[in-house]
């Protein structure tokens, strides 16, 4: 007979990090642990937040501020920012990174191409540089 698994199933890469990164965009200001974990979808561990937040300020996606005994976190990027990182999300959780980047780009309407080939134009930089 087969025992069940105790376990959870385990959230996607990096979804836990996006859902901390949109509830910091939604304060006001610089929030505790405690007020994030309060703002998540998904009930976890307030250590597991903290960890969290500890593993986006070595990434620079957030800062924080000591206040007293702890501190009070805010993002480092807007909107559009925390976008981007979604999408560095979904790129890295695929082997053929090359393939999906060739189906993004053949899907964008016609004036998206031509702004990301202005941006890219823009950049100047030589891949690997």
């Amino acid at each position: 007979m087969t025992e069940p698994n105790p376990r959870r199933e385990r959230r996607p890469q990096g979804e836990l990090e996006t859902q901390v990164l949109s509830a910091l965009h939604a304060a006001r200001g610089p929030v505790s642990v405690g007020w994030v974990r309060d703002h998540l979808a998904a009930d976890v561990a307030y250590t597991t937040v903290t960890t969290v937040l500890a593993r986006l300020l070595v990434k620079a996606a957030v800062t924080r501020r000591r206040e007293g005994r702890s501190f009070l976190w805010m993002p480092t990027a807007d909107h559009a920012g925390l976008a981007a990182l979604k999408m560095h999300r979904v790129l890295d959780a695929e082997r053929d990174r090359k393939a999906v980047l060739a189906s993004f780009i053949t899907a964008l309407p016609t004036d998206d191409e031509r702004l990301l080939r202005d941006l890219l134009d823009q950049t100047g930089d030589e891949p690997g540089d």
